[in-house]
């Protein structure tokens, strides 16, 4: 019976020890101390006008109050705090980096902060205003992550005090007007077609997906690989977006905290259609000066009362006999107006110097708007219709009727839409010999040319 007991005792003893080697998972995350008694005595504006290209350590008592936007809640954000200065307009965004996860625990959405600036560092990191540690590579100073055990020495949430942060309404085309990292929210967008069945990230890797509207402007959306709804695939529907606004270079970027930012429940936006065809775009001038080959052109012509949209639209090149297209411009961008024409040169600079104006399109030598004379030219829509051409695919325009070398070639002011086939009497032809009917008068820029007039 004494056995027994010993053995209990032992055994409820052991059971003590393994139990207190056991972490609690269940514990409360200590919360850093409230100060309802600290003010801001400087702005985010006066704290971005402070740095002037390097990061350096801000030696003066200051402060400024913002409210957290960002939440590693979902695994998108990790080590970083955002925070903007007023619930709704902000004008600013700043980035805290911190050795802080997770942070949204410590600070949650919406929080009123402080954020004591003495003995941080400030930088910039492309568009975004960085506060934190310092870190050094190759001799450069730059942002780093502040210490967790720091962090609440410098980020000082108010006491039982919380914001409402409202995200700012915008569009893609008004996001030059909102405040960069910032909470802003898009209305009506969509991610597009070929977008459709892909997740929000591959695995591991930051992602980026592109969303746009109805009028197909777009936005990136830029995703961790380590965020929780990374496998997620993407929404099919339209609707509106909540994300921090971002920018690399001159690309635009959005972040969201979790996928409940996004609610894309509406239908998606109607089909634009941006291809069309017509055979009231034409070919109305070509130029190969005597005088100056930089000052050679091409000039289409839309003889229709409506403009029209060149999108997808190419302009081929034969050089002298060849049958295989030597060359081409994608004339994808281009809108010819009504009644008007499109001029396109391989040399921007010289053509505006000789001709007093800009060219419309500008384009490498060699292409197709290069040509000295003997090439041959179609003019290609959208679907692979031959719309018009000048010349004749596999001959030499040498000694032809089709050469327009060291002069120019002029359509008729009578036609009033494209050929797929070559007619000599829909064209004016001057060059250097007269054969073949056509005129023996080189041209001389600027005076024989009338880049942008038609008819």
């Amino acid at each position: 019976m004494k056995m027994k007991v010993g053995i209990l005792v032992k055994g409820l003893v052991m059971s003590t020890i393994v139990s207190a080697c056991v972490p609690n998972t269940g514990f409360d995350t200590p919360q850093p101390n409230c100060n309802n008694i600290l003010s801001a005595n400087t702005t985010f504006q006066e704290l971005e006008e402070m740095y002037s290209g390097d990061a350096f350590r801000i030696q003066e008592d200051l402060i400024i109050e913002g409210y957290v936007i960002s939440s590693d809640e979902a695994g998108n954000f990790f080590n970083e705090v955002y925070l903007q200065d007023k619930t709704e307009g902000p004008t600013k965004g700043l980035l805290l980096e911190a050795e802080l996860s997770p942070a949204y625990l410590h600070y949650p959405l919406d929080t009123k902060v402080f954020v004591k600036l003495q003995g941080l560092f400030l930088g910039m990191s492309g568009e975004t205003l960085k506060i934190g540690s310092s870190f050094t590579s190759f001799g450069n100073v730059s942002v780093g992550r502040l210490p967790a055990l720091k962090v609440q020495d410098h980020l000082i949430p108010t006491c039982g005090e919380r914001g409402s942060v409202v995200p700012s309404p915008t569009t893609i085309l008004q996001l030059d007007q909102a405040g960069l990292n910032t909470l802003i929210k898009l209305n009506d967008v969509e991610f597009g077609e070929e977008e459709l069945g892909l997740i929000y990230a591959e695995p591991q890797e930051e992602t980026i997906r592109v969303l746009q509207d109805c009028e197909e402007n777009k936005i990136e959306l830029l995703t961790s690989g380590y965020a929780d709804f990374q496998q997620e695939l993407l929404p099919e529907g339209k609707g509106s977006i909540t994300g921090i606004l971002k920018r690399d270079g001159e690309k635009y970027q959005l972040v969201i905290r979790d996928i409940t930012d996004l609610d894309f429940a509406n239908e998606r936006c109607p089909e634009i259609i941006t291809e069309f065809t017509s055979k009231e775009i034409f070919i109305s001038e070509l130029a190969d000066p005597d005088n100056n080959t930089g000052a050679r052109f091409v000039e289409l012509y839309n003889s229709s009362s409506e403009p029209l949209d060149l999108n997808l639209w190419t302009l081929r090149r034969y050089t002298n006999e060849k049958t295989e297209i030597s060359s081409s411009i994608d004339l994808s961008g281009q809108v010819i107006a009504a009644k008007s024409t499109l001029v396109i040169s391989p040399n921007a600079e010289e053509f505006e110097l000789v001709y007093g104006f800009p060219p419309d399109v500008s384009v490498s030598t060699n292409s197709p708007a290069d040509s000295n004379g003997d090439d041959n030219l179609e003019l290609v829509d959208p679907f692979g219709t031959i719309i018009d051409v000048f010349g004749v695919v596999g001959e030499d325009g040498s000694g032809t009727n089709h050469e327009f070398e060291d002069g120019r070639a002029l359509r008729n002011p009578e036609v009033t839409q494209g050929n797929p086939t070559y007619i000599f009497g829909e064209w004016i032809i001057y060059n250097d010999t007269g054969d073949a009917g056509t005129i023996n008068q080189p041209q001389n820029a600027p005076g024989d040319y009338t880049p942008g007039q038609f008819n």
